[in-house]
Parts: C-alpha cells; sequence; structure tokens
C-alpha cells in the first residue's frame, strides 16, 4: 500500500481534475475496501463542512450504489476514508445471504467500524473530535434499540467500549 502522503497527492491529482468518482474508487482499491455487493458510486449534492452525507442505496439483497458528495475531496482524505469504510459495511449488510435487517443495528456497526476498525485496520484513525461525534451517533443507535433485547446484549461489549472511548476524550480534554 501506497504512503498516506502519496495517496493524498493521488487524490488531490484526481480531485483537481474534477475526478470525484475516480479518486473514491482509487481509494476503495488502495484501502482494500472493495466488496462484491457493490455496484458503483454516484455523485449527490455538495457537502457543507457540517453535513457530509454518504449514502449506500439499492435493494436489500441486491448491489450497492454509494452516493457521494460532489466535493467529497475538499474534506480531510482521514475522515473521507472512514466515511467510505462506513458505507462499505453498509454494502456488506445489505448483501444477499448476509443482510442485516435492523437498520439500528446497520448504523451500530457501521459506527463501530470508525472508531475501532475492526474489519478494516489499515483506515486511518479519526481525531478526537470525530471519534467524540461518531461515538455518540453510535450511541443514539444503541438507545433506539429496545431495552433489553437480544440486539442490545448482542453489543453490550462494544457499547462498553465506546462508553469507555468517551471517557478517554473526556480526560483528554481535562
Amino acid at each position: 500500500m501506497k504512503s498516506f502522503q502519496s495517496v493524498l497527492e493521488i487524490v488531490n491529482s484526481y480531485h483537481e481534475l474534477g475526478e470525484t468518482i475516480a479518486a473514491a474508487q482509487f481509494l476503495i482499491q488502495e484501502y482494500g475496501l472493495d466488496h462484491s455487493n457493490f455496484k458503483g458510486f454516484e455523485l449527490r449534492e455538495k457537502a457543507k463542512p457540517e453535513f457530509i452525507l454518504m449514502t449506500t442505496e439499492g435493494i436489500l439483497g441486491e448491489p450497492q450504489i454509494i452516493k457521494i458528495p460532489e466535493n467529497t475531496f475538499d474534506f480531510p482524505l482521514e475522515l473521507m476514508l472512514n466515511l467510505l469504510a462506513h458505507e462499505m459495511v453498509h454494502v456488506s449488510q445489505k448483501m444477499k445471504g448476509n443482510v442485516v435487517e435492523d437498520k439500528n443495528e446497520r448504523e451500530w456497526q457501521a459506527y463501530y467500524e470508525m472508531l475501532f476498525h475492526p474489519k478494516f485496520p489499515q483506515i486511518p484513525e479519526l481525531p478526537d473530535f470525530h471519534k467524540r461525534f461518531f461515538a455518540n451517533k453510535a450511541l443514539e443507535y444503541y438507545n433506539r434499540m429496545a431495552e433489553g433485547s437480544q440486539i442490545r446484549l448482542k453489543y453490550a461489549l462494544q457499547k462498553q467500549e465506546i462508553d469507555n472511548l468517551l471517557s478517554l476524550l473526556d480526560t483528554k480534554m481535562k
């Protein structure tokens, strides 16, 4: 795998040429994120710094398209790689024979990936600010799961990891 700096230079070259989809496809290949259920990228409206929306779209059990903002690479590459990994988790969750039906569970798994990278350890770590934000998003989805349910029990240890991460981040801020 190329150095992060080399990857950044290549992505910036694509970006300067307006080749957002080519840059995203390069990252999927370079970071080993590709999946057999991934159909491709499509562009969506430009993102704003306070709201960057990527979505995985398609019928459950069929190949998925990831929609990314046309200005995806105006933002920090570490963040974009983590968001792409999040969406690739969704691609795998929606594959025939592997479908995760519950949206809260899908989001929980994808946010957990962004924080701890069990599937994609090659993805760079996020800055603490983003870790805090995404940890809180994960907890939102966890809290939407029925209290005392099997699904909550299934993720109890991961929830503890996220609680511990937030405590650590709080300690760092003091």
